[in-house]
This record gives C-alpha cells, structure tokens and sequence, in this order.
C-alpha cells in the first residue's frame, strides 16, 4: 500500500509565500516522475508542475518564474515553493507521483489535497 500526503497549505495574502511537501510512504521500490496539480472551484484540475527522477523540471505558463519544484529522493518527497502568490492561485493543490512498489507494480498515486487560499 502506497499513500501520499501533503501539507503546508492555508491562508495567504496576495505576494506572499507558501511551501508544500508531501510524502510518500509504503512499500515503495522507486519513483519515477512528481508533480502538483490544482483544482480551483468550477474548475478542471490542471497541472502546475512536474519534476522527472533526473531533476528535469517542467511548468505551467501560469507558475512560471513564481513556483518551484523540487524533489528529496532519500525521503521520498516532493516540494512547492510558490512566491509572488495571487489570489487567481487560490486551489487545491494535489500531489502525484508515479510509483513502482515492491511488488514491481507501477501505478499513479494522488494524495488528498491541500486548500491554498490568497486573498487579495
């Protein structure tokens, strides 16, 4: 059984700052890419940014220059420091991670969200 958990999000005013984690535990053999996506009411989830197990990074236009992703292979985790936040960022944020457990089996895994609000 593999789970994803985040954390770090809440309340922020426009041009602060937030950093999301979130880890991944359970029989986990490797993990290949991580990413954040967010879903904003009335909204289809969308992605905001990827990372390959190479460190290759890619971005929704909307985050450029203001998010970064950033992976911990030793602990399992991935991270979101988002700057310059604006209230149009206000979503739930979700982590993925594309996982090969111990058994070998590769899947997707979400984790259960995490609320980021800016207000302005």
């Amino acid at each position: 059984q593999v789970q994803l958990v985040e954390s770090g999000g809440g309340l922020v005013q426009a041009g602060g700052s937030l950093r999301l984690s979130c880890a991944a535990s359970g029989s986990i053999f490797s993990i290949k890419a991580m990413g954040w996506y967010r879903q904003a009411p009335g909204k289809q989830r969308e992605l905001v940014a990827t990372i390959t197990s190479g460190g290759i990074t890619h971005y929704a236009d909307s985050v450029k220059a203001r998010f970064t992703i950033s992976r911990d292979n030793a602990k399992n985790m991935v991270y979101l420091r988002m700057n310059s936040l604006k209230p149009e960022d206000t979503a739930v944020y979700y982590c993925a991670m594309n996982i090969q457990n111990s058994d070998y089996y590769l899947a997707d895994y979400w984790g259960q969200g995490t609320q980021v609000t800016v207000s302005s």
